[in-house]
């Protein structure tokens, strides 16, 4: 069976940077001018990949990765092909669409304060509703991605059934928590009061185990390994999910 999962968020990338940038300054835009699935790493998103990689290497056999699995997105593939170079790893990655970003619709490139000034209604329903189950008109909410992700979640077990078998899965924040909350099958409420304490930042690893067909979480958001070798910890919000 599937025994661990290794979550990875991606490094930091282009579009985070531009992003905090934006939100800082009160502007309404993030100002990016490539599509999302395309926006690169940042010089630190590559070398804090680097670090995981050089993490990943240190691990004792019953917990390296045999697997990864990885978003399409260009900044999650990125760092999946730098960390593994990194480890010495022969992997060859499944890309799976599942695991791409929480989709923004027509909020897409707009900082929280864009969203107040250009769509005041959509704000409105977003605060009514909750992050959980809005869906901004052309977008997904996070029950949306969560629906995505139990199916994607069975084909992975079932694709990398071995006994104690270790997978790489690299993405994006929102998609890390909302593995949480499908694989230990937390509440709403569960799922919101650890997201407002927490983040989950670049390169960060979480460490999920299977065992009597449950999930528990054993490491969560660890950046240990980049505070190790001198990279910067990043800490960037993903766009929407404020």
């Amino acid at each position: 069976m599937t025994a661990r999962l290794l979550l990875v968020r991606h490094g930091e990338s282009e579009g985070n940077v531009a992003a905090t940038r934006a939100e800082r300054a009160g502007d309404e835009t993030v100002g990016v001018t490539t599509r999302d699935a395309d926006t690169p790493l940042s010089a630190t998103g590559e070398e804090q990949a680097r670090a995981l990689g050089e993490h990943l290497a240190t691990l004792p056999s019953h917990r390296a990765p045999q697997a990864l699995w990885c978003s399409p997105y260009v900044r999650a593939r990125r760092t999946a092909e730098l960390a593994v170079a990194g480890a010495g790893l022969d992997l060859r990655p499944v890309v799976d669409e599942r695991l791409r970003d929480r989709e923004l619709g027509i909020l897409d490139g707009l900082t929280s304060h864009g969203v107040e000034v250009r769509f005041p209604d959509e704000a409105a329903r977003r605060d009514r509703l909750g992050k959980l189950y809005y869906r901004p008109p052309g977008g997904e909410s996070w029950a949306d991605v969560a629906l995505r992700l139990r199916s994607l979640l069975a084909d992975l077990v079932r694709a990398e059934s071995g006994t104690d078998r270790t997978v790489l899965v690299v993405c994006h924040d929102a998609v890390i928590w909302l593995l949480r909350y499908v694989a230990e099958g937390l509440t709403e409420e569960e799922l919101m009061a650890e997201v407002a304490e927490h983040s989950v930042r670049n390169a960060s690893l979480t460490e999920l185990t299977r065992a009597d067909g449950r999930w528990r979480v054993e490491t969560f958001d660890d950046v240990t390994h980049l505070a190790a070798q001198g990279e910067p910890v990043t800490e960037h919000p993903g766009q929407g999910d404020d």
